[in-house]
Protein backbone atom coordinates (compact mmCIF):
# COMPACT_ATOMS: atom_id res chain seq x y z
CA UNK A 1 0.00 0.00 0.00
CA UNK A 2 1.69 3.35 -1.13
CA UNK A 3 -0.85 5.43 0.45
CA UNK A 4 -2.89 5.38 3.05
CA UNK A 5 -5.36 7.62 5.77
CA UNK A 6 -6.38 6.28 8.81
CA UNK A 7 -9.20 7.74 10.41
CA UNK A 8 -8.19 11.70 9.75
CA UNK A 9 -9.65 14.11 11.68
CA UNK A 10 -9.50 17.75 10.44
CA UNK A 11 -11.27 21.15 11.41
CA UNK A 12 -10.69 24.88 10.72
CA UNK A 13 -11.53 28.00 13.27
CA UNK A 14 -14.61 29.49 12.46
CA UNK A 15 -15.06 32.51 14.86
CA UNK A 16 -15.37 30.76 18.72
CA UNK A 17 -16.23 27.68 17.08
CA UNK A 18 -14.53 24.94 14.69
CA UNK A 19 -16.17 23.08 11.58
CA UNK A 20 -14.93 19.83 10.82
CA UNK A 21 -13.39 19.74 6.55
CA UNK A 22 -12.74 15.61 7.45
CA UNK A 23 -14.55 13.40 9.87
CA UNK A 24 -12.51 10.56 10.56
CA UNK A 25 -11.75 9.90 7.08
CA UNK A 26 -9.77 6.56 6.22
CA UNK A 27 -8.42 5.81 2.71
CA UNK A 28 -6.09 2.89 1.16
CA UNK A 29 -4.95 3.55 -1.95
CA UNK A 30 -2.74 0.69 -3.52
CA UNK A 31 0.57 0.62 -6.03
CA UNK A 32 -0.54 0.62 -9.35
CA UNK A 33 -4.62 2.00 -8.96
CA UNK A 34 -6.44 5.33 -9.35
CA UNK A 35 -9.04 6.23 -6.80
CA UNK A 36 -11.24 9.09 -8.13
CA UNK A 37 -12.85 11.42 -4.74
CA UNK A 38 -15.87 13.30 -6.05
CA UNK A 39 -18.41 15.12 -4.12
CA UNK A 40 -20.22 18.43 -4.16
CA UNK A 41 -18.22 21.91 -3.68
CA UNK A 42 -17.26 22.01 0.41
CA UNK A 43 -17.31 18.48 0.74
CA UNK A 44 -13.93 18.03 2.04
CA UNK A 45 -12.36 16.84 -1.15
CA UNK A 46 -9.16 19.59 -1.33
CA UNK A 47 -8.80 19.44 2.20
CA UNK A 48 -8.16 15.22 1.67
CA UNK A 49 -5.78 16.39 -0.90
CA UNK A 50 -3.91 18.38 0.97
CA UNK A 51 -3.70 15.98 3.74
CA UNK A 52 -2.68 13.25 1.32
CA UNK A 53 0.04 15.87 0.24
CA UNK A 54 1.35 16.23 3.56
CA UNK A 55 0.42 20.22 3.02
CA UNK A 56 -1.84 20.20 6.24
CA UNK A 57 -1.15 18.28 9.36
CA UNK A 58 -4.45 16.76 10.46
CA UNK A 59 -5.92 16.95 14.18
CA UNK A 60 -6.36 13.63 14.39
CA UNK A 61 -5.25 10.35 12.43
CA UNK A 62 -2.45 9.04 10.44
CA UNK A 63 -0.74 9.25 7.11
CA UNK A 64 1.42 7.34 5.52
CA UNK A 65 3.35 7.45 2.39
CA UNK A 66 4.82 4.76 0.99
CA UNK A 67 5.65 3.19 4.23
CA UNK A 68 6.92 6.28 6.00
CA UNK A 69 4.66 7.77 8.55
CA UNK A 70 4.52 11.27 8.47
CA UNK A 71 3.69 11.98 12.42
CA UNK A 72 6.05 13.92 13.55
CA UNK A 73 8.10 14.54 11.09
CA UNK A 74 9.42 18.30 11.06
CA UNK A 75 8.84 20.59 7.89
CA UNK A 76 11.93 20.09 5.73
CA UNK A 77 11.51 15.82 5.95
CA UNK A 78 7.71 16.46 4.94
CA UNK A 79 9.22 18.82 2.22
CA UNK A 80 12.07 16.22 1.33
CA UNK A 81 9.49 13.87 1.54
CA UNK A 82 7.12 15.65 -0.68
CA UNK A 83 10.61 16.44 -3.09
CA UNK A 84 10.89 12.50 -3.80
CA UNK A 85 7.61 10.45 -3.54
CA UNK A 86 4.22 12.77 -3.88
CA UNK A 87 3.73 14.00 -7.16
CA UNK A 88 1.28 16.83 -7.27
CA UNK A 89 -1.08 17.77 -10.55
CA UNK A 90 -2.46 21.08 -9.48
CA UNK A 91 -5.78 22.30 -11.37
CA UNK A 92 -3.85 25.02 -13.17
CA UNK A 93 -0.64 23.77 -14.62
CA UNK A 94 1.14 27.21 -13.86
CA UNK A 95 3.87 26.40 -15.89
CA UNK A 96 6.71 29.10 -15.84
CA UNK A 97 6.22 31.53 -19.09
CA UNK A 98 9.72 31.77 -19.94
CA UNK A 99 10.54 28.06 -20.27
CA UNK A 100 9.93 25.44 -22.39
CA UNK A 101 8.20 22.15 -21.50
CA UNK A 102 11.21 20.31 -21.15
CA UNK A 103 12.66 23.18 -19.08
CA UNK A 104 9.62 23.21 -16.74
CA UNK A 105 10.82 19.33 -16.13
CA UNK A 106 14.62 20.44 -15.69
CA UNK A 107 13.53 22.97 -13.10
CA UNK A 108 12.04 19.54 -11.03
CA UNK A 109 14.88 17.33 -11.59
CA UNK A 110 17.27 19.88 -10.18
CA UNK A 111 14.86 20.36 -6.88
CA UNK A 112 14.79 16.33 -6.37
CA UNK A 113 18.98 16.63 -6.90
CA UNK A 114 19.27 14.99 -9.99
CA UNK A 115 22.09 15.59 -12.43
CA UNK A 116 21.88 17.20 -15.81
CA UNK A 117 22.31 14.27 -18.01
CA UNK A 118 20.46 11.62 -15.97
CA UNK A 119 17.41 14.47 -16.13
CA UNK A 120 17.71 14.88 -19.82
CA UNK A 121 16.93 11.71 -20.87
CA UNK A 122 14.20 11.62 -18.22
CA UNK A 123 13.12 14.33 -19.70
CA UNK A 124 12.40 13.27 -22.72
CA UNK A 125 10.96 9.91 -21.46
CA UNK A 126 8.14 11.12 -19.77
CA UNK A 127 7.64 14.14 -22.53
CA UNK A 128 7.46 10.95 -25.02
CA UNK A 129 5.03 9.33 -22.52
CA UNK A 130 2.37 11.91 -22.34
CA UNK A 131 2.49 12.48 -26.10
CA UNK A 132 4.58 15.49 -26.40
CA UNK A 133 8.50 15.18 -27.14
CA UNK A 134 7.53 16.55 -30.33
CA UNK A 135 6.83 19.26 -28.48
CA UNK A 136 9.92 19.66 -25.68
CA UNK A 137 11.21 23.37 -27.01
CA UNK A 138 7.84 24.82 -26.94
CA UNK A 139 6.77 27.59 -24.30
CA UNK A 140 3.28 27.44 -22.89
CA UNK A 141 1.92 30.22 -25.00
CA UNK A 142 2.33 28.21 -28.08
CA UNK A 143 0.36 24.81 -26.42
CA UNK A 144 -2.75 24.33 -26.28
CA UNK A 145 -4.73 23.72 -22.72
CA UNK A 146 -4.29 19.48 -22.76
CA UNK A 147 -0.85 19.94 -24.06
CA UNK A 148 0.13 21.94 -20.87
CA UNK A 149 -2.07 19.55 -18.37
CA UNK A 150 0.07 16.83 -19.93
CA UNK A 151 3.31 19.05 -19.35
CA UNK A 152 2.00 19.22 -16.05
CA UNK A 153 1.31 15.64 -15.26
CA UNK A 154 4.89 14.65 -16.55
CA UNK A 155 6.31 17.54 -14.26
CA UNK A 156 4.51 15.50 -11.48
CA UNK A 157 6.01 12.30 -12.66
CA UNK A 158 9.42 13.40 -12.66
CA UNK A 159 11.30 12.44 -9.19
CA UNK A 160 9.51 8.98 -9.97
CA UNK A 161 7.02 9.80 -6.99
CA UNK A 162 5.49 6.86 -5.58
CA UNK A 163 2.35 8.67 -4.94
CA UNK A 164 0.78 10.89 -7.43
CA UNK A 165 -2.21 13.18 -6.16
CA UNK A 166 -4.29 15.34 -8.90
CA UNK A 167 -6.86 17.87 -8.57
CA UNK A 168 -9.69 18.53 -10.98
CA UNK A 169 -7.57 18.14 -14.30
CA UNK A 170 -9.71 18.80 -16.44
CA UNK A 171 -12.01 22.00 -15.23
CA UNK A 172 -10.42 24.16 -17.62
CA UNK A 173 -10.98 21.55 -20.93
CA UNK A 174 -13.77 20.69 -23.31
CA UNK A 175 -15.16 16.79 -22.55
CA UNK A 176 -12.63 15.19 -25.26
CA UNK A 177 -9.47 16.58 -23.99
CA UNK A 178 -10.76 16.20 -20.04
CA UNK A 179 -11.20 12.24 -21.54
CA UNK A 180 -7.87 12.14 -22.82
CA UNK A 181 -6.24 13.58 -19.67
CA UNK A 182 -8.10 11.21 -17.57
CA UNK A 183 -7.12 8.00 -19.78
CA UNK A 184 -3.39 8.96 -19.57
CA UNK A 185 -3.32 9.46 -15.50
CA UNK A 186 -4.86 5.86 -15.31
CA UNK A 187 -2.42 4.60 -18.06
CA UNK A 188 0.44 6.44 -16.49
CA UNK A 189 -0.82 4.56 -12.93
CA UNK A 190 -0.57 1.47 -14.01
CA UNK A 191 2.53 1.65 -16.00
CA UNK A 192 4.37 3.22 -13.54
CA UNK A 193 2.79 1.33 -10.44
CA UNK A 194 1.84 5.33 -8.31
CA UNK A 195 -0.88 5.21 -6.46
CA UNK A 196 -3.02 7.77 -7.66
CA UNK A 197 -5.64 9.91 -5.96
CA UNK A 198 -7.91 12.02 -8.78
CA UNK A 199 -10.01 14.67 -7.22
CA UNK A 200 -13.00 15.39 -10.18
CA UNK A 201 -16.21 16.93 -10.16
CA UNK A 202 -17.08 15.11 -13.83
CA UNK A 203 -18.74 11.64 -13.19
CA UNK A 204 -18.03 10.96 -17.19
CA UNK A 205 -14.48 10.49 -16.42
CA UNK A 206 -15.12 7.94 -13.60
CA UNK A 207 -15.21 5.12 -15.80
CA UNK A 208 -11.28 5.40 -16.14
CA UNK A 209 -10.71 4.82 -12.01
CA UNK A 210 -10.41 1.53 -10.28
CA UNK A 211 -12.55 2.63 -7.23
CA UNK A 212 -14.48 5.79 -6.90
CA UNK A 213 -15.13 7.58 -3.31
CA UNK A 214 -17.68 9.71 -2.87
CA UNK A 215 -17.03 12.36 0.31
CA UNK A 216 -20.08 14.02 1.95
CA UNK A 217 -19.92 16.59 5.12
CA UNK A 218 -16.33 15.38 5.67
CA UNK A 219 -17.21 11.77 5.74
CA UNK A 220 -16.12 9.11 2.90
CA UNK A 221 -17.58 5.64 3.00
CA UNK A 222 -15.64 2.34 1.55
CA UNK A 223 -14.83 3.54 -2.22
CA UNK A 224 -16.76 1.55 -4.72
CA UNK A 225 -14.98 -0.54 -7.63
CA UNK A 226 -15.56 0.83 -10.93
CA UNK A 227 -16.82 -1.60 -13.13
Amino acid sequence: MSLELTDITLTYADGDTRLTALDRVTLQVPKGSLTAVVGPSGSGKSSLLAVAATLITPDAGTVTVDGTATAGLSRGELAELRRHRIGIVFQQPNLLPSLTAAEQLQVMARMGGRGAGRSRARVLELLDAVGLVDQAHRRPHQLSGGQRQRVNIARALMNDPTVLLVDEPTSALDHERGAAVVELIARLTRERATATVLVTHDRAHLTAADRVAEVHDGRLPRPAPTG
